[in-house]
C-alpha cells in the first residue's frame, strides 16, 4: 500500500474547496476525509487546514456549533505549532462564529488576540488585518462604542485600499459616513 503524503491530503482539500459552493455536502465529505487522514498520519499542519476547511463548510451550512468545535480544535493545534499568523487567522474565525451566534462577549477577546498577533508580526498582510478589524468594528458599532467603531472603520478602509479590495473600501466608507452623520 502506498504511504499517504501531505500532497495527497492537500489535493483532497483543493477538490473540497473547489466544490464548496456548488456541492457543499460533497465538499464536507472530502474535508472530513482530509481531517481523518491527517489525524491518522500525524500531519498537524494539514489537520489544521482540514479542520478549518470543514469548519467553513459547517458555517456555510449554518451549523455554527459544529463549526466552532472544529475551529477550536484548530486553534489548539495552532498554539502547539507556534505559527502566529495561522493562529491569528483561526482565532479570528472563532470570533466570527461567536459574533454570528450573538455572543459578542466571547467574540471580542478573539478579535483582540488576533489583532494583537497581526499588529506585532511584520509578515501580516493588509487584507488579513482589515478582515479582522472589520468584524471588530461591527462589534464596537453594535455595542454603541461610536468613536472606537469610527476609528476601526477608518483603519479598515485604509487597509482595504492598500489591498485593492474595492468592496471593503466601499463598506468601510459607508459605515464610517453613517457613524459620522450620527455624531
Amino acid at each position: 500500500m502506498n504511504e499517504l503524503t501531505s500532497d495527497d491530503i492537500v489535493q483532497l482539500m483543493r477538490e473540497a474547496n473547489r466544490l464548496r459552493f456548488e456541492r457543499p455536502h460533497a465538499a464536507h465529505r472530502l474535508y472530513a476525509d482530509a481531517v481523518e487522514r491527517s489525524r491518522q498520519a500525524g500531519m498537524k499542519r494539514e489537520l489544521i487546514r482540514a479542520l478549518k476547511g470543514l469548519g467553513q463548510i459547517e458555517r456555510d451550512l449554518e451549523n455554527g456549533a459544529a463549526a466552532l468545535v472544529l475551529y477550536e480544535e484548530a486553534v489548539a493545534l495552532c498554539r502547539q505549532e507556534g505559527d502566529a499568523l495561522m493562529l491569528a487567522h483561526t482565532v479570528r474565525h472563532v470570533g466570527d462564529i461567536h459574533q454570528e451566534g450573538g455572543r459578542d462577549g466571547l467574540a471580542e477577546p478573539c478579535y483582540n488576540e488576533a489583532l494583537s498577533i497581526y499588529r506585532r508580526d511584520n509578515e501580516t498582510q493588509p487584507l488579513d488585518l482589515a478582515n479582522t478589524i472589520r468584524p471588530f468594528a461591527l462589534l464596537k458599532e453594535n455595542a454603541g462604542e461610536v468613536e472606537e467603531a469610527k476609528r476601526l472603520w477608518a483603519e479598515a478602509r485604509d487597509l482595504y485600499a492598500v489591498a485593492n479590495v474595492a468592496q471593503g473600501v466601499a463598506e468601510s466608507s459607508r459605515r464610517l459616513a453613517r457613524l459620522e452623520s450620527q455624531s
